[in-house]
């Protein structure tokens, strides 16, 4: 996916394409050559190419853009349950970079998502997993439990980095649910 949130002509970026995924989902009856075609009519947009079944991109779009907006678009509200100005205030600032990835996405009706009954499924899936992360979160500080709180953020610090890092350097491999990346061109 590539984009912005802004519109028009003059949001046009040159290289907007290069290393982004373009997700390819054909099914069984999607004939061979098309999909080629769109491959090779793609592949000089310097795009990083997968194949996936329809349902699979549902449930990946549902972790990478539904659920982000979803959870930035929850916490400026919570945000804004604060009644001591100085602390919004501060919250703004401190928080202004966490809703620079959302914002890259689209504040959009919905969140962009379709009313297709499978993306929604997907959607609401991952803010119940989200959900359950947080409830978990909740529960240890609750009850001073500070040695799992700090594993829980050990984890995910460790885990960070394939989350920053776009794309690995090895070009093809096998990126799980049957997704193949092809090598940069």
């Amino acid at each position: 996916m590539a984009g912005t949130a802004e519109s028009g002509i003059e949001a046009a970026q040159r290289d907007l394409f290069t290393d982004a995924a373009y997700v390819l989902t054909p099914v069984e009856r999607t004939p061979t050559p098309a999909v080629q075609m769109v491959e090779d009519v793609v592949r000089p947009l310097r795009t990083r190419i997968y194949r996936c079944r329809p349902a699979d991109h549902d449930r990946a779009v549902a972790w990478i853009s539904h659920l982000p907006v979803i959870a930035s678009a929850s916490l400026i509200a919570a945000c804004l349950e604060e009644s001591d100005p100085t602390v919004l205030e501060l919250a703004k600032l401190w928080l202004a970079p966490v809703f620079e990835i959302p914002a890259e996405l689209g504040w959009k009706s919905r969140a962009g998502i379709d009313d297709g009954a499978v993306q929604q499924s997907f959607l609401v899936r991952s803010l119940h997993v989200y959900q359950e992360q947080l409830n978990q979160l909740i529960t240890q500080v609750e009850h001073d439990d500070w040695s799992a709180f700090e594993e829980v953020l050990q984890q995910t610090q460790q885990a960070r980095p394939e989350f920053l890092k776009r794309f690995d350097s090895d070009g093809c491999e096998d990126r799980g649910c049957g997704v193949r990346g092809e090598t940069k061109l």
